[in-house]
């Protein structure tokens, strides 16, 4: 049985609020763009986009602008300081399965303990000590990438949807 599409769609719009709807369009418009240039900027570096840690980044702060989370002070030191406790547990115990898990534990701690609470940074210091990172990628991915998605999310907000973003800066 065939489903005319224009009929669920005007359904499901009419199930949910319009602005919801309306919302969730540009994010979602928002996240994909995100993730096409991040996908532009990984082919370019020869860097595979599996271990470029922002795509849950980039659903959250374009998802969710006014979390604390999505604010520029998690985004960013959220991803540097996962980052750096992976490469320090890395440097002590080298890439063991065990360590990996140690160093998202004290990540989460690091977040919390510096006021950087982002929960997609959870994913660095797994692929440090899991993948065997160099210490340059501290730089590249992490630290550029984290300052281009808060570029990125700064200009969308203000100037797609129109919105003040971040509520605040650090």
């Amino acid at each position: 049985m065939k489903r005319d599409w224009r009929r669920v769609v005007r359904q499901a719009i009419s199930r949910n609020d319009h602005r919801n709807v309306v919302a969730g369009a540009v994010a979602g418009l928002g996240g994909a763009i995100a993730i096409g240039v991040m996908e532009l900027f990984s082919f370019a570096a020869h860097y595979p986009l599996a271990v470029i840690p922002f795509a849950t980044s980039i659903v959250l702060v374009i998802g969710s602008p006014d979390v604390e989370p999505a604010q520029p002070r998690a985004l960013i030191g959220g991803h540097l300081i996962s980052a750096l406790v992976g490469l320090a547990v890395l440097k002590l115990t080298g890439p063991q399965a065990w360590a990996a898990a140690a160093a998202v534990g004290l990540a989460i701690l690091a977040m919390y303990v510096t006021g950087t609470f982002h929960p997609p940074a959870g994913i660095n210091p797994l692929l440090v000590v899991s993948g065997n990172l160099p210490s340059t990628f501290l730089l590249a991915p992490v630290l550029a990438g984290a300052l281009l998605l808060t570029a990125f999310s700064y200009l969308w907000h203000r100037g797609v949807r129109r919105q003040p973003w971040p509520r605040r800066w650090w």
